[in-house]
């Protein structure tokens, strides 16, 4: 239709639907997919054959990393829940200044705990703290930097959001990721800076004392168990059996390795893991649908095209942006976890980091009043991102670990990729 594949307007559709009814946002993405599987079935076919036989041919070379996926947000939202009862949080408070440079120190822990903690519960916690620091009195433009903050420190670490695990486990290298650390910083800084000012205008900080509170050191442990073992088991089986790796959901297994093992030393809230499956289901229906489009028509993976995907992801779900990256692959991972992982923040809605903290203060859902009190969010995008291709350039590198230049689909004809999960595919 006008030269776009039908495809993608079922997708964009479903990602519009997922912006609109954010009550409904699983129905939409089954939706979503359940029409694009049915048009590829009826009419275009997929690379692994036409019909039923190539749909079921297609799943059987995604199975590993939605596998993958589904494990590790179940056992991250065990691990989110773990650290959230050690009590950290509640004792962090009692360390920061007094004055406007309190609320900035905040805004830095959040950035911190979300390089290990789910960007989500990161966010979480940072309104919850901000909640008690500021008397329930907390700027819309604060909670605009309280999102940034935890996109922010998700956008360097593997596992410290959806969309670079999400790369990780396509076989993206933790250190391809890590250099986003620098555009991370930069808009921590900026958002930080004049966000901790409109809330000290607004509502200076009060400090309360837990002189009375304790660390449980045992839930620390588990929850460095759980991050060790998947940061181990990602490393030693992608270097070491790739073949492997593209037949068995090793990472996914190895967390809830950690987490049966770990029994003994404390009750996991089970519970929770009920509570997310239909958030994680909704999440892997969106990445299956991305990974049935034909990104063959998608623009040229250019520092550019990363640096629009920031803008795009503020209104559209980046989980399955990213996989649409990922099956076109040749990106600079650490550019574009950067763009779709703090580019969500711009609005509120636009990353789930977002939408949770929204729901704790209900005032922060109007994008005119974001967009009006956030604008540092957006101003530290585009620093952040101008400030890192100026100081490492953009070096755009396939998943199999092999540099390509930016001109080289133009001046070559590529082997065509692999699908994500299949035995070619790292």
């Amino acid at each position: 239709m006008f030269g776009i594949p039908i495809e993608f307007i079922l997708f964009a559709l479903t990602l519009l639907g997922v912006a609109l009814f954010h009550n409904q946002t699983f129905y939409v993405a089954l939706t979503g997919i359940t029409a694009v599987a049915l048009y590829k079935i009826a009419v275009t076919g997929f690379k692994t054959g036409p019909g039923i036989v190539g749909f079921v041919g297609h799943l059987g070379h995604e199975w590993v990393t939605l596998a993958n996926l589904l494990a590790l947000l179940l056992g991250f939202a065990i691990l989110a829940r773990h650290f959230e009862k050690s009590h950290v949080p509640v004792i962090l408070p009692k360390y920061l200044p007094d004055d406007w440079k309190g609320a900035f120190v905040l805004l830095a822990m959040v950035w911190v705990i979300s390089s290990f903690l789910d960007n989500i519960a990161a966010a979480m916690i940072g309104g919850a703290m901000a909640h008690q620091l500021f008397k329930a009195k907390v700027h819309i433009g604060y909670l605009a930097a309280i999102v940034a903050a935890s996109n922010a420190g998700g956008a360097f670490s593997v596992v410290g959001d959806t969309t670079t695990t999400l790369m990780w486990i396509a076989g993206v290298r933790p250190g391809q990721v890590f250099e986003a650390i620098i555009a991370s910083a930069v808009a921590l800084c900026i958002s930080g800076y004049f966000a901790a000012k409109q809330q000290h205008a607004y509502s200076p900080i009060l400090k309360h004392s837990h002189e009375h509170t304790h660390v449980d050191w045992a839930r620390i442990f588990i929850v460095a168990l759980i991050l060790v073992f998947a940061m181990a088991t990602n490393i030693v089986v992608n270097s070491k059996f790739p073949e492997q790796a593209s037949a068995f959901p090793f990472l996914g297994a190895a967390v809830w390795v950690a987490i049966l093992v770990t029994i003994p030393v404390r009750r996991h809230d089970w519970e929770v893991v009920g509570e997310s499956v239909k958030g994680s289901l909704f999440l892997v229906f969106l990445v299956t649908t991305a990974s049935m489009m034909p990104v063959e028509s998608l623009p040229a993976p250019s520092w550019q095209t990363a640096f629009g995907l920031g803008f795009v992801s503020a209104v559209f779900d980046n989980i399955p942006l990213t996989a649409l990256a990922l099956k076109q692959d040749g990106y600079d991972w650490g550019f574009l976890a950067f763009a779709v992982g703090f580019g969500g923040s711009m609005i509120w809605f636009g990353s789930s980091a977002g939408v949770a903290l929204s729901n704790m203060y209900p005032e922060a859902k109007s994008v005119g009043q974001w967009l009006k009190h956030g604008w540092h969010v957006a101003v530290a995008y585009v620093a952040g991102f101008l400030v890192m291709l100026a100081l490492i350039g953009y070096h755009p590198e396939n998943i199999s670990k092999t540099s390509v230049p930016a001109a080289a689909p133009a001046a070559v004809a590529p082997a065509p990729t692999p699908a994500i999960g299949s035995p070619g595919y790292q």
